[in-house]
Order: structure tokens, then C-alpha cells, then sequence
């Protein structure tokens, strides 16, 4: 009897164990995703701040966190699904969907770029807004065009996260793939969100330091107030190379799979040479040669889609142009 209940305590605890390694698969898999979501993370955490200018300050977090949770459904409720039936049911639309979502951020980057060499400024996004932000309809209509530009950006970082999985282990399951892209939604949830909550608090954090008696708190104060535009131009900004080249990158490795290989087949091998050339910093090396490439055909696939679009009568940069071009009503 005592012999069967120890047996049964070391099965307990072999299982324990392997759900212990399983939990740590799925910590790591996921940390590995995530990673390689990084470009679309920091665009989503570049693009959500505006969503909340002009907004009284005792709106902005409240409405960042109405954003924060329809983002998480977004990827809880409608893309995990929809990512897992492909998977098992229709698996070669994946590289598809990915290259289509590759073109969208090459598109996206190249066209911000566009517009700066263009000389246009940045756009007043939602002008219509009260100065005070207490309108309530208003206020839902912003956090709604939000989640909207939210599901897009989430759908992005749901499937390059499968592909990660898919690449580190290609025998996954189904079971064991959903654990790792929840643990992927919470995490570059929480991560978006909480620095987009830092970031728009800062200037008011700023405010409050530059009004109290000690002069270290005030020029503090007047450092971060001063400084708040500075960092939003350097988010924007890594946030269109990092879509530039995580665009590229998507092209690259999934039209190699789709039997495009000499691209990346190229890129891969100047990768590796570099490496080698420089063994003390290889990884670094190769990665800043692949990230290099990627970026260059990133942004040349993205200004070809900008040409496209701009030669098009219904596209959004001939819509910019007549809207330009209409006088001002007086």
C-alpha cells in the first residue's frame, strides 16, 4: 500500500516536473516571439499617444487603459482564434497572410518617409476634440478608431509570433502554440500600454516637479516638459525603421518559403560572412547585415506601394492632395 502511494507521489511529481519545463517552453517561446514582434510593438506604442492629445489629463489614462483592454480582446477573442484555425487547417495561407502584413509595414513606413521628404508636417489627427476632452461621445469615438488601428497592428504581432514558434519548434501543438501567443498578447499588452501610460504622464509628472520649492525639482520639472516632444519624435522615428525593416525581414524569410529563395538565400550568406569576419561581435555583426538588407528592400517595396497608391484616384495620398488643393471656406 505504502509502495503504491509513493509510486503514485513520484508520478505526481514527474508530472509536476514536466508541466514546470512546459510552463518554461512557453515562457521562453514566448519571450522569443515577442522579440521578433519588437518593430510592430514599438510602432503600436509610437502610434497610440495620439489618440489621447488634447484630452483633459484626468481622461488620458482612463481612456489609455478603455484602448489597452479592447487591444487585448482583439487578440484574445477574435485573432488567436482565427490564427489557430489557419494553422491547422489552412497553414499555407500563412506566409501569405505574412507577406500581405509585410507589405502593409513596408507601405506604412515608406509612406511616413515619403510624406517627411515631402515637407508635410505632422497631422492634426482628431482636431474635431474638445480642448477639456469631456465629451463622452467623443471621447468613445476616439478610443473606438484606437482599437480599431489597434487590431491591425495586434494582428501583425499574433501571426509573426506564430511564426517564431513555428520556427524554434516546428512539432508544436496546438495546445502548447495558444498557451504561447496568450502569454505573447498579455505581455506586449501590458508593455505597450504601460510605457504609453508613462509617456503621456510625463509631462504632467514634469508640471508638478517644476512647481515645488526646490530648485533640482524644478529644472527636473522643466527637463521632462521640455523633453516629452523630443522622446515622441524618437519613438516615431524608430518606429518607422523598425517597420521598415521588420517589413523587409517578413518578405525576405517568407518568400523563401514560398520557394523564393535566392533573396534570402543571399542576404543569409553575407550574414554569415560577416560574422565570421568579426567572430569577437559575430552575432551582432551578422544581425546588423541582415537588418541592414532588410531595410534597404523593405524601403524600396514600400515607396514602390507608395508610387502605386499614389497613382491611384481613390488612394490616400491623392486624397491628402484635394484636400490641399480646396480652398477655405470662409
Amino acid at each position: 500500500m505504502s509502495g503504491g502511494l509513493f509510486g503514485l507521489l513520484d508520478d505526481i511529481a514527474a508530472l509536476a516536473r514536466l508541466a514546470a519545463a512546459s510552463i518554461d517552453d512557453v515562457g521562453a517561446a514566448a519571450g522569443k516571439a515577442s522579440v521578433k514582434a519588437a518593430g510592430v510593438v514599438v510602432d503600436d506604442t509610437a502610434v497610440t499617444p495620439q489618440y489621447v492629445q488634447g484630452m483633459a489629463a484626468k481622461r488620458e489614462l482612463p481612456m489609455i487603459r478603455k484602448i489597452a483592454i479592447g487591444s487585448l480582446r482583439n487578440k484574445l477573442v477574435f485573432i488567436l482564434p482565427a490564427v489557430l484555425v489557419l494553422h491547422s487547417f489552412l497553414p499555407w495561407a500563412l506566409p501569405v497572410l505574412l507577406i500581405c502584413g509585410g507589405l502593409y509595414l513596408c507601405y506604412e513606413g515608406a509612406e511616413k518617409v515619403w510624406a517627411k521628404l515631402r515637407g508635410h508636417g505632422a497631422e492634426e489627427t482628431h482636431p474635431e476634440v474638445l480642448a477639456d476632452g469631456s465629451h463622452a461621445e467623443q471621447e468613445a469615438t476616439m478610443v473606438a478608431g484606437a482599437i480599431r488601428t489597434d487590431f491591425i497592428l495586434s494582428a501583425e504581432i499574433m501571426v509573426i509570433s506564430l511564426d517564431a514558434i513555428l520556427d524554434a519548434t516546428p512539432d508544436a501543438g496546438v495546445v502548447q502554440i495558444g498557451a504561447v501567443l496568450v502569454v505573447v498578447a498579455l505581455f506586449i499588452t501590458a508593455l505597450v500600454y504601460g510605457v504609453v501610460a508613462v509617456i503621456v504622464k510625463m509631462d504632467d509628472v514634469g508640471l508638478a516637479l517644476a512647481q515645488r520649492k526646490s530648485a533640482g525639482s524644478q529644472r527636473l520639472g522643466h527637463a521632462l516638459v521640455a523633453a516629452m516632444p523630443r522622446v515622441l519624435d524618437v519613438i516615431s522615428v524608430v518606429g518607422v525603421g523598425a517597420m521598415i525593416w521588420v517589413g523587409g525581414h517578413i518578405l525576405l524569410a517568407q518568400a523563401a518559403k514560398l520557394g523564393l529563395e535566392a533573396p534570402y538565400d543571399w542576404v543569409h550568406h553575407l550574414e554569415e560572412a560577416a560574422a565570421h569576419a568579426v567572430p569577437a561581435v559575430g552575432g551582432l555583426v551578422g544581425w546588423l547585415v541582415n537588418t541592414f538588407f532588410s531595410a534597404i528592400l523593405g524601403l524600396l517595396v514600400g515607396l514602390l506601394v507608395v508610387g502605386v497608391m499614389h497613382l491611384l484616384p481613390f488612394g490616400h495620398s491623392a486624397e491628402r492632395d484635394d484636400a490641399e488643393d480646396t480652398p477655405p471656406a470662409h
